[in-house]
Parts: C-alpha cells; structure tokens; sequence
C-alpha cells in the first residue's frame, strides 16, 4: 500500500496492481503445490508406462519365433522409439543421476519389475533410460528415450508460466477495468458539470452503492440547476426593474439645475450602475445559455480568422492612439463552430479588461492578439503590459464578482467580464486560462476545437 500512496496513480491502476499481485501470489502457491505434488505423479505415471513396455517386449519376445525377432526388434525400435539389446557380463553401466524425479522412478520399478531389476543412465556409454529384463533365460536391455520420459522441461515451464501471467493480466484488466467503469463516467459527470454543462443523467443501476452514488449526482445536479436558473431570474429581474428608475434618474440629472462638475459625477455614477446592469444581464444570459446548450442546435461553422480580423479592425477604430494600442498576428483560414456574437463578447469583454487594467508604467494598454492552429485546437491568445496578477489569483478571477487585488483593485468593474467569457468559451467546446506574468502583463489563452 505505501507503493500507491508514494506515487500519483488513478484508481484503476491501483485497482490492477492489487489484482496483478493477488493472482501472482496465488500463481506461486500453486506452483509450489504442483511441484511437490506434481513430480511424484508423473514420476508414478511414467514408472507405470516403462513397466508396461518391459512386460510386453518380454511377452512378444516370448512368443515370437528366432526368424522372427529381428524383425520384431526392428519394428519396435522404429514404431515404438524402443531399442531392445542383448545384456552381456561385460556391459559397462551408470546408475541414474542423484536427482528426486529419477530416484522415484526407480523406486517404482524395482517395486514392479523385481529387486534384481537395473536400471542404468548409460550402457556402454550409449545415453538413454536403460531398463533390464530377462526372457526365456536370456537377459536383455531396453532403451527408452530420455527426452520422453523426463521431468518438464524450463522450455514447457516457462510457456506454462507466461500463459498463466498472460491470463493473470486479462483477468486483472477486465476485472478493474469492470470495477473502474462506474467511476470514470461519475468523474466525466462531475467536471461536465463543473463547467456549467447540463451531462446526461448517469443510469441509476448496478451495484447498491454505484446506485445510491449515482441517484445523489443526479439530484444535485438537477438542485445546480434549479438554483442557477432562479439566480439568473433573479439577475434578469433585479436588472430590470432597476432600468426604470436609472432612466428616470438620467432625466431628473439633465432637467435639474445642478453645477456641471456635480452633474457629471452623478453622471459617471449613473454610467456606473447602467454598465453593471449592463454585465448583470450579460452574466445571465450567458449563464442560461450554457445550461441549455445540450438541447440547442449546433454552433455555426464559421472563418475564425476572417471574423477576428474583421472584430480587431472594429475595435481599432475606437481606439484613443493616447491610451492604448492593438497588434494582431492572425493566421490565416482557421475555420470552427462558435457563434459569431459570442466571440465578439468574448474579444470585447477581454479588450475591456485588458485596456482597464493593462496599463503599463507611461499609461498606455499595449495588447496583442494572436491566433495560430495548434495540433487540433485553434489557439487564441490576448495579452497585455500591465503588472500582471498574482499567482494564486488565476483561479478565483474565473469566478462571478470576482476581483483582483493586485493593480486591479483600483479600478471600476463588476467582477463579471472574465466569468461571462469563460461561459461563452465552454459553450464553444473551448478552455479559457489565464498566465500569470508579473511585471508583464496578463496573457489569456484561448482553445477552441478547430475543424
């Protein structure tokens, strides 16, 4: 267990390892067994067959006339691998080699064949399994081929022992990847729905607990939301009903005789309050959009280059030279499915930002577009020379009101712009991150699946 806690792994190779293990382990106690167990058995078998072939070449011979012996010998030796030879006083023998497996052998065919019984390992320095036997009162030999009556050989041992391991790993992935199944389409479930997505209901069957863990995901995730969508009535109400006063406010300012210098800070006060009802209305839309993006058709195809250069050469031409500049590197002929008004809600809100709080040292936002294909993404890319942000705040500037604290928080914003375009991103089937570059500005990146 320390293995899996010293080193990142997924569940499902925890879970094949610990198979893995547990069948090894169970594959070396049933070696064991076989091998004291399985050499005694064959070691019988094999006794039992050389016996057998002794008493009926004795019994042929028996019964065979002299003309005829040679050719039964013959036959034997060709058909059977049985080599019969004459035993004379002058015949040089080895006794088998001092190994578990022979000693059994012999063993059993002293018990079978008779105590005067020899059985040598080589006669006369030919090799083979020498068996002796007399006939009508000659003695004989019987040459049996070493290699057929052996022990296993490591060729047939390690064939066994692959296909054992072979079979080991099958089970094992089949097993875990069972086991693993219910778990990673929770997971795919969890960040679908982590990134404002509406998932498919996961099936609330199999096991008791995959059942209960699964019928909890759906109810939450029905609880998401039902509570998002009354927060964007509530948004959409809210900014509303507040129009009808603001407008009335506006009229009130212009008919009033306040001093100019008074009646422009109201004024900027009020533009204020509209472009936050402005970004409130915004939020909510995009964020109704988002969950109902399942049951929507799909996004048009459009020219991405074509419709960036079209939108930089529009906000260029609002640009103030004195406060701000725009450079773009568009490649060319970049085609993928995201809706036009999307994506210019995506630039606008990131221009925004980016000419509010990515003001370098002389008060001038420099930002740079670049979009370029990247394997089977198309890369967007936005960056300014401002001081950039904190590490530990490229998260939470993802969030709804969420604020900077580092050079931004002198600045006038709802907190809103960068929780809208991440929403607009995820329903193009994009990823919106954010680089931190202290000192040098703030570099937003953009992927969106290209076609």
């Amino acid at each position: 267990m320390q293995i899996f806690k010293t080193y990142s792994l997924g569940l499902f190779a925890r879970n094949f390892l610990l198979l893995i293990v547990l069948m090894l382990c169970c594959l070396g106690l049933w070696f064991a067994m076989f091998l004291h167990s399985g050499v005694a058995s064959r070691a019988n078998e094999m006794s039992q067959r050389i016996a057998s072939a002794v008493n009926l070449t004795g019994t042929a011979l028996r019964y065979a006339q002299d003309q005829n012996q040679s050719r039964l010998l013959a036959d034997l030796s060709r058909h059977e691998s049985l080599d019969v030879h004459v035993r004379t006083n002058d015949d040089i023998w080895t006794p088998l080699p001092d190994e578990h497996y022979w000693r059994l052998i012999e063993q059993h065919l002293l018990t079978s064949l008779g105590a005067e019984t020899i059985i040598a390992w080589e006669v006369n320095q030919l090799g083979a399994f020498w068996v002796s036997f007399t006939n009508n009162g000659a003695q004989y030999w019987l040459a049996f081929e070493r290699q057929k009556i052996s022990e296993v050989t490591p060729v047939q041992w390690a064939s066994w022992i692959l296909a054992a391991i072979l079979l080991s790993l099958i089970g094992a992935l089949i097993s875990a990847s069972y086991f693993n199944r219910p778990l990673t389409r929770l997971a795919r479930f969890a960040k679908s729905l982590a990134t404002g997505q509406t998932p498919a209901p996961l099936p609330e069957n199999g096991a008791r607990e995959i059942h209960l863990v699964n019928k909890s995901f759906n109810r939450m995730a029905q609880t998401l939301r039902q509570t998002e969508s009354d927060r964007e009535m509530m948004l959409a109400g809210l900014s509303h009903d507040l129009r009808t006063p603001l407008t009335r406010m506006r009229l009130e300012i212009e008919m009033s005789a306040l001093p100019e210098t008074t009646r422009s800070l109201v004024d900027m006060d009020l533009e204020q309050v509209d472009h936050s009802i402005n970004k409130l209305i915004e939020y909510a839309r995009a964020s109704s959009a988002t969950f109902q993006g399942a049951h929507q058709s799909v996004a048009p195809m459009i020219n991405l280059s074509q419709e960036l250069t079209h939108l930089i050469h529009l906000e260029t031409e609002h640009l103030n030279v004195q406060d701000a500049s725009l450079q773009a590197c568009i490649s060319k002929n970049l085609h993928a499915r995201i809706d036009p008004f999307s994506l210019k809600r995506i630039l606008t809100n990131l221009f925004e930002n980016a000419k509010r709080y990515g003001r370098n040292s002389a008060g001038i936002a420099e930002i740079f577009v670049r979009l370029e294909r990247q394997d089977r993404a198309l890369l967007l890319q936005i960056s300014d020379t401002g001081a950039g942000i904190a590490e530990q705040e490229t998260e939470t500037l993802m969030r709804p009101f969420s604020r900077g604290n580092h050079a931004r928080t002198d600045c006038i914003g709802t907190g809103l712009g960068l929780a809208i375009t991440e929403r607009l991103v995820n329903q193009a089937q994009g990823t919106i991150s954010l680089i931190s570059r202290p000192n040098n500005g703030l570099l937003v990146q953009i992927k969106i699946p290209a076609l």
